[in-house]
Parts: structure tokens; C-alpha cells; sequence
């Protein structure tokens, strides 16, 4: 017998993948979790019914998350990502040598649990020294940090259940009095194809608040429709302006040098989007 699991992506379209085994499925106090190892992508988180991130393609999301933004602050020493209890983002932060702190506020302690027992190769760094992990609220994280941070990467699940309000204009205004005075913040954004009004209300309400925005994009083939979407609001600094001649190279798989501007050249469909 074959068992395989589908994500309803909307209503009436969705993806699905044959199951090798399931290893967790537990209720937390915030959310339905599962860790299922797959037969394309390997081993998987979902969340409420989410793929939230795979063994297989989980780089091109850290990454376009971390290194856009952290190369385009001159010297970011504290970050701060929102969400993210897998350590994906965590990781790929800790890749730049001049984050003296990066802290992680996540609200459901489980997801970190089982990201490390059974995600090692994402959560490897959890336990840097460089990090500190924080099981709260991002939310009022946010609204009780003024001033504190150089570069906020909010990596939520899509805005439902505990991560609605982390798509509300409020929060954007509390990332804004949480930065210094020449900080970035990058959020994912989800896509064009279902979601063309989320991204239009994003970033009409972190215009509102922030002088420089842009939009850009990654191909991630377990999120709906593959094409994703994210959104940086900066207080000073401009992804457009960096210098790529000057960035240099990591130890990445999706991100380049080359690719920093490139990222931000949407289809016109998605330009329109966000005129």
C-alpha cells in the first residue's frame, strides 16, 4: 500500500508526495505538526497542513530570507528572526562573521524540538554561541524592542492561526521602532499566483512606514505555485545600490553575488502587483 501525503494549496489545487514514513505528529498548544520523510523531498515539516520547509529545497528559502538583506546592511551585528524554529535562517545568518548576536523568537518550543532531533542539517546551529533561542511571542518581541536591532527577518507560516498577526500593519510599524536608525527588515511574503492580494496589502502597508521597499522573489518548488515572494523595508540602505563586486562568496546554494539584484527583477505580473 502506498501512503502519501497532499497540502491543499488552495481549495482546489494542491500538491503531494509519496510517504517513506511518518516520524511525528503531534497537537501543540499552537498548531497541528507533523515531520513525515518523503520519497522526493525527504524528510518535511508541515504545519497545520503546511509544508513549511524540506530537506531537499529548504536552502533557497534560507537563504534568499538571510543573505539579501544582511548584505545589503554595511554591518549588521544584531539580528533578530521572528518564527523560523527550524534554525534554517539561523544558519545561514551565522554564515556572516560580522553578527556578533542573532536571536531567534519562536513561538512554539516544538518545532524547535523536532526540528533538531529530526532536521539536523537545518537546526545545526541552534546552539551556536552566537544565538540565543527565545520560546515567546515574536509579537511582543517586537513591540517591547526599540532601537535594538540592525536587520528583523520575520519567518512565518502563512497568515493563519498564531502567525495572522504577523501580517498586520501594526507589526510592520513595531519592526520599524525596533530597528536602529539604519535597519532592514525582510519578510516572506508568499505568492503572486494565490495570494496577489497579501502581497499587494504587505506592501502597501510597509510603504506606509518604511522610505525604501522592494519585492523579490525565489523558486521554491514545495511552496504553493513555486514562485514565492518576499518584501524588504529599509530605514536607509538600498538592496539596489549594493555593490555585488564586493559581496563575497558563501558557502551557498541558491544565492550568489549575481544573483542579489537579479532576485529583485519580477515578472510583470508581480511588477503590477506592487506599483
Amino acid at each position: 500500500m502506498e501512503l502519501w501525503y497532499t497540502e491543499k494549496q488552495t481549495p482546489v489545487f494542491g500538491i503531494t508526495a509519496k510517504i517513506r514514513e511518518t516520524l511525528v505528529t503531534e497537537k501543540t498548544d499552537f498548531q497541528d505538526l507533523a515531520m513525515i520523510d518523503t520519497e522526493e523531498f525527504g524528510r518535511m515539516l508541515v504545519l497545520d497542513g503546511m509544508v513549511m520547509t524540506t530537506v531537499k529545497d529548504e536552502f533557497v528559502y534560507h537563504e534568499m530570507v538571510a543573505h539579501p538583506a544582511l548584505f545589503t546592511h554595511p554591518n549588521p551585528k544584531h539580528v533578530l528572526v521572528v518564527g523560523g524554529g527550524d534554525g534554517g535562517v539561523i544558519r545561514e545568518v551565522i554564515k556572516h562573521p560580522q553578527v556578533e548576536k542573532a536571536v531567534l523568537v519562536e513561538i512554539d518550543g516544538k518545532v524547535i524540538e523536532y526540528s533538531k532531533k529530526y532536521l539536523p542539517e537545518i537546526a545545526g546551529e541552534l546552539d551556536n554561541p552566537r544565538v540565543e533561542v527565545q520560546v515567546n511571542d515574536g509579537y511582543m518581541h517586537i513591540i517591547e524592542s526599540k532601537n535594538k536591532y540592525d536587520v528583523i527577518m520575520v519567518d512565518s507560516t502563512e497568515p493563519v492561526g498564531p502567525a495572522a498577526p504577523l501580517f498586520e500593519r501594526g507589526f510592520y510599524q513595531g519592526i520599524h521602532e525596533a530597528l536602529k536608525e539604519d535597519g532592514i527588515f525582510v519578510a516572506q511574503t508568499d505568492n503572486p499566483w494565490f495570494k496577489a492580494d497579501l502581497i499587494q496589502k504587505v506592501n502597501k502597508d510597509v510603504k506606509e512606514i518604511f522610505p525604501i521597499v522592494r519585492v523579490y522573489g525565489a523558486n521554491i518548488p514545495t511552496y504553493p505555485s513555486g514562485l514565492w515572494t518576499f518584501t524588504m523595508g529599509s530605514k536607509k540602505h538600498d538592496p539596489l545600490e549594493v555593490d555585488e563586486t564586493k559581496i563575497p562568496e558563501l558557502d551557498t546554494k541558491y544565492y550568489t553575488p549575481r544573483l542579489h539584484k537579479a532576485a529583485f527583477v519580477l515578472p510583470k505580473f508581480v511588477e503590477d502587483l506592487v506599483k
